[in-house]
């Protein structure tokens, strides 16, 4: 089972709208305008497609609430899971800048996502070129994400893989005030966590077991606490820098 997320409002702002505040200071105009952009919404419900692989979209969508993942079918039924989408995130890079989408994205849990036509993205180029910089940053930080995936997969061990995992996931959520100083509750069964990992369900199980022993986790149902930050972070080899919002130079509001 998979837990069903809350809703990600900070400050009465949504998510998507909170993340672009900590790259740029929003004038009211540009608060106005992006919540202006999440007005038009629907939802999409368990386990159905957001996004449906060799066809064709000409929107993004802004994951308002719930949990999607980006995933690949293989020839023989295996899967990719590619990347995991929170509230707040942007749907559909790269797929709608191609001919028919790349992968397919499916929600989780009953989600609700708000249609961004590309043209209109555009728009904001002409228009408002801060927020434009500040939602295009958002793509060079989901780039950020499958470097690290890559290295996930290539490189780190499947302990390291786990650690690393949790940590990412926990400070995603935390950014978006879905995570307290160490708790989150896991939106991924085990399968999935396997999936986007390249391990097998049984191998996860031993290496959440063996993170518990080792007293740098705790697990209880589907809330994860991460017992030793300091510790699981260098088991990792984790740092924020990759998902750490910051202050785009150049871009201070306008008077």
């Amino acid at each position: 089972m998979i837990a069903q997320p809350t809703t990600a409002r900070i400050g009465g702002a949504r998510a998507f709208t909170h993340k672009l505040a900590q790259l740029v200071t929003l004038t009211p105009e540009e608060i106005t305008i992006l919540e202006h952009l999440q007005s038009t919404t629907r939802m999409v419900r368990r386990n159905r497609d957001i996004l449906t692989v060799g066809q064709k979209y000409d929107s993004l969508f802004i994951l308002i609430d719930g949990v999607s993942i980006r995933y690949r079918i293989l020839h023989d039924g295996r899967r990719q899971v590619l990347n995991i989408s929170l509230p707040g995130d942007l749907i559909g890079f790269p797929n709608n800048f191609f001919e028919k989408a790349l992968y397919s994205v499916t929600a989780l849990t009953d989600s609700v996502i708000c249609p961004v036509p590309v043209s209109r993205l555009y728009g904001l180029l002409d228009r408002h070129p801060r927020l434009a910089a500040a939602i295009f940053w958002s793509f060079a930080c989901e780039a950020a994400m499958y470097a690290e995936h890559l290295i996930d997969v290539g490189r780190r061990s499947a302990l390291e893989r786990i650690a690393h995992f949790l940590l990412e996931l926990f400070t995603r959520l935390k950014i978006i005030g879905l995570a307290d100083e160490r708790s989150f509750q896991m939106p991924l069964t085990q399968e999935l966590i396997a999936d986007a990992l390249g391990l097998s369900v049984p191998h996860v199980s031993r290496t959440l077991r063996q993170l518990r022993d080792d007293e740098l986790v705790s697990i209880e149902g589907h809330m994860v606490t991460v017992k030793d930050m300091d510790a699981l972070s260098a088991l990792a080899d984790f740092e924020t820098s990759y998902l750490s919002p910051f202050r785009l130079p150049g871009l201070a509001a306008e008077n």
